[in-house]
């Protein structure tokens, strides 16, 4: 009878190390030597799978940027890796999945037990960058900056001692270097949102001036709040990654990662303590963050988004399904390389036609199941920033329109037949759509013209009539 099915593995750790087999990548220098240089907030998967990773590989030439992950609101990751040692796996997925164990987490915290020991790192001179993954809503922000009244904030103007938000750590932190005549550290906000630095700062002095006048003024000469743009898909951990990793690895892993094999984080290089040679790792350090971000958002986004709205309207499910398609994946290429990237600026250094191949490689990936229904959702805040800022600079420029019409047809397409199955919308505007889109007889010069009566949706290119006539006609041609 053989019982090695049922015998527990041994947990993957700093002892057990040397066990993981050798075509399994390890980290390249002695963790021992290492010393935290970074506190991250939000120490998520995305985070595990991007920026700790470009760490990692650096810590062989740069031993002093190892990282102490804090969790806010969870103790789950600090549980999983506290003994681990902070070690796991993470797997790339491609069509030979790839894994590798990373070791630059050094320190594994949760806020709801560990406040003090994560206070006392941020105060830490030896630290000196402070990171954050804690998505839009973690940074507590409003109209016009940040949000006073969110129950989080009134508790920390209240309790500075005693934070819950992510930026009353970050300005705790600083207001103990501040008392102690300790050198300022940078703060780098790696949330996929626009103008993350600038937003964080302001945000971050908001909170500080209604504590100390003489602290925001401090930060505001001291502290800088570089901008910084990541992409790279990340799907949640689950039970088959799990067993594929501990079978690989002959460990177990609590929480390993999975991304796909694509990464880019662009970062501004604006730092007033020091920083990592990141450019080693393969991060783009550059002055023009929103030129990357108006580039993914045109390129990779809008694509997703022909794909999604496309793509379900032709019965496919998926990304790589889409891709497939013998008409729609061709058109997705040329719509790229042809009518989105000559009316877009892109930023210097990047090169566009290499950067379209690799997104359409991307998309092509098997190994990542991206759901178009998923895409598909909240189309009213995306296709305007996705497509009509595009088709708004291509007549500027007297391009043509035609091809970058079709993709927002479809929307107004898959919206109509939502709408007219009953299906609700994922959507801000979900019942002003639906009430169109029931409406909707299938002529476009009778449908089209009730969806631009939605002018948050499309503002001033309601009354161009380039538009609304290439519209129309789109929406007559889309399936």
């Amino acid at each position: 009878m053989n019982d090695t099915a049922s015998t527990p593995r041994p947990r993957l750790s700093d002892a057990t190390l040397d066990a993981v087999p050798a075509g399994i990548r390890r980290p390249g220098y002695p963790r021992d030597a290492t010393r935290i240089g970074i506190v991250h907030l939000g120490a998520g998967a995305f985070h595990r799978a991007h920026q700790a990773v470009y760490i990692d590989d650096l810590l062989a030439d740069e031993p002093d940027w190892a990282i102490c992950a804090v969790s806010l609101h969870g103790a789950a990751t600090a549980e999983a890796l506290r003994p681990q040692d902070g070690l796991y796996t993470l797997a790339l997925l491609d069509s030979s999945p790839e894994y590798r164990v990373i070791g630059s987490i050094r320190e594994a915290l949760f806020a709801g037990q560990d406040q003090e020991a994560i206070l006392a790192r941020l105060a830490d001179p030896q630290v000196r960058l402070v990171t954050l993954t804690v998505t839009e809503k973690g940074y507590c922000l409003g109209a016009d900056g940040l949000d006073t009244a969110h129950p989080d904030i009134v508790h920390d103007l209240a309790n500075p001692d005693r934070p819950r938000s992510a930026i009353g750590y970050v300005v705790a932190g600083l207001r103990a270097r501040h008392a102690a005549g300790a050198r300022a550290c940078t703060v780098l906000s790696c949330d996929n949102l626009a103008d993350n630095g600038n937003r964080l700062r302001r945000a971050v002095l908001q909170y500080a001036e209604r504590l100390d006048s003489a602290l925001a003024a401090w930060i505001a000469g001291e502290v800088t709040f570089p901008c910084s743009m990541v992409d790279s898909i990340t799907p949640a951990t689950n039970a088959v990654l799990r067993e594929r990793v501990d079978a690989a690895l002959g460990l177990h892993d609590a929480w390993p990662v999975q991304r796909e094999r694509y990464t880019q984080w662009v970062v501004e290089d604006r730092f007033c303590n020091g920083r990592p040679g990141w450019e080693r790792a393969g991060v783009t350090m550059s002055d023009d963050i929103a030129g990357h971000d108006r580039a993914k958002l045109r390129l990779l986004n809008a694509a997703h988004s022909t794909l999604a709205y496309l793509g379900l309207l032709r019965g496919l499910d998926s990304v790589d399904e889409a891709m497939a398609d013998p008409e729609l994946g061709p058109f997705v290429a040329t719509l790229m390389h042809e009518h989105i990237a000559p009316s877009t600026a892109m930023p210097p250094g990047l090169d566009a036609h290499a950067y379209i191949e690799a997104i359409l490689a991307r998309f092509r990936n098997p190994s990542i199941r991206h759901q178009l229904i998923q895409i598909a959702q909240d189309g009213s805040q995306k296709i305007p920033v996705r497509l009509l800022g595009t088709i708004r600079d291509a007549l500027a420029i007297g391009r043509p329109i035609d091809a970058l019409c079709v993709p927002v047809a479809g929307w107004l397409k898959f919206v109509c037949r939502q709408a007219q199955a009953g299906i609700a919308l994922a959507d801000p505007l979900d019942e002003e759509l639906r009430a169109i889109g029931r409406a909707a007889g299938g002529e476009g010069k009778d449908d089209v013209p009730a969806f631009l009566s939605l002018r948050t949706v499309f503002g001033e290119l309601a009354e161009e009539p380039r538009f609304v006539t290439a519209l129309v006609r789109a929406y007559d041609e889309v399936a």
